[in-house]
């Protein structure tokens, strides 16, 4: 049996074959998992707003687009072995509607390729994929690339000196998550910790100077390389596999990827408030920077 029962592939709004697509189809026919495609679109335009009134053939050309996609989608999937369902969902309202969906459907995992919106848009208004990272109850998979359709290389980027990632057991989540996912691909695990320092010197940690400052950094690392060491003796992580870089976790994680080539990058998700979810989480930014895909988990 695989580790996936069924999955739920978010269909670019497009219907272009898409990286999440591969990903998804790939990763369904590994581990026999049934595959439910759902496309979230726009409902059939109204060209009379004021009247209430519509276009009855364009309405006709719109609708049958979509009813041609999910016949030939449907061939296709099913061509290939696969156990699967495609429907198009009308919705001024995504989020909701795919979040019904997956209370509904109850899969293992969400799939769907990232939106890339512009910066200054993302100021003012939330993408839809950090929505589904902060409110989507199952693991999120958000696709930016993908060269192979299953992943070669999986990281767990775990924080294990954090206080609140030990009694939530955020790390364990991780780390369980990400090899499933290697297990079904039969790819190795990694294990990433991207330690900051930087704190030590903002106030958030006590003040260092002169001869004691060498001492003082030294004594933080080696407690968050002991902190990393436990987790990873924990679970049998091999010692060529685990990864203990100095830096801001965003981009620490990013020149990981890069120099290992991993394919998919396993995060966890937490819940924020106030100011904290304004400024967005490390799996945010991590969506727009590190390429491959990240795999977001919540505690």
């Amino acid at each position: 049996m695989g580790q996936y029962q069924r999955l739920l592939l978010i269909a670019d709004q497009t219907l272009h074959q898409s990286p999440a697509t591969l990903r998804a189809v790939a990763l369904a026919r590994a581990s026999g998992a049934a595959l439910d495609v759902r496309a979230f679109v726009e409902p059939v335009p109204m060209v009379h707003l004021w009247e209430e009134k519509t276009d009855d053939a364009g309405q006709q050309r719109y609708l049958r687009r979509y009813r041609r996609w999910v016949a030939d989608e449907v061939e296709r999937l099913s061509d290939q072995g696969l156990q699967v369902t495609v429907e198009v969902v009308f919705t001024t309202h995504p989020l909701l509607d795919i979040l019904k969906t997956v209370a509904d459907l109850d899969p293992d995992l969400l799939i769907k390729d990232v939106t890339l919106e512009p910066m200054l848009k993302r100021v003012f208004i939330t993408p839809l994929d950090c929505h589904l990272l902060r409110e989507c109850p199952i693991p999120v998979l958000l696709v930016n690339q993908a060269r192979y359709g299953l992943p070669h290389r999986v990281v767990a980027a775990v924080d294990p000196f954090d206080p609140s990632t030990q009694i939530s057991g955020l790390n364990d989540t991780i780390i369980q998550t990400a090899n499933a996912l290697a297990l079904q691909c039969d790819a190795p695990l990694h294990l990433l910790y991207a330690y900051d320092l930087s704190p030590a010197f903002n106030g958030d940690a006590p003040l260092v100077s002169g001869g004691w400052a060498g001492d003082f950094i030294e004594d933080l690392r080696s407690s968050l390389h002991l902190a990393f060491v436990n987790l990873a003796d924990r679970y049998n992580v091999p010692p060529e596999r685990r990864h203990f870089v100095m830096g801001p976790p965003v981009p620490a994680i990013r020149e990981f990827v890069e120099a290992y080539l991993a394919d998919v990058v396993v995060m966890g998700t937490v819940h924020r408030v106030g100011i904290d979810q304004l400024i967005g989480s490390n799996t945010e930014r991590a969506l727009y920077s590190v390429p491959g895909s990240i795999l977001a988990v919540r505690q």
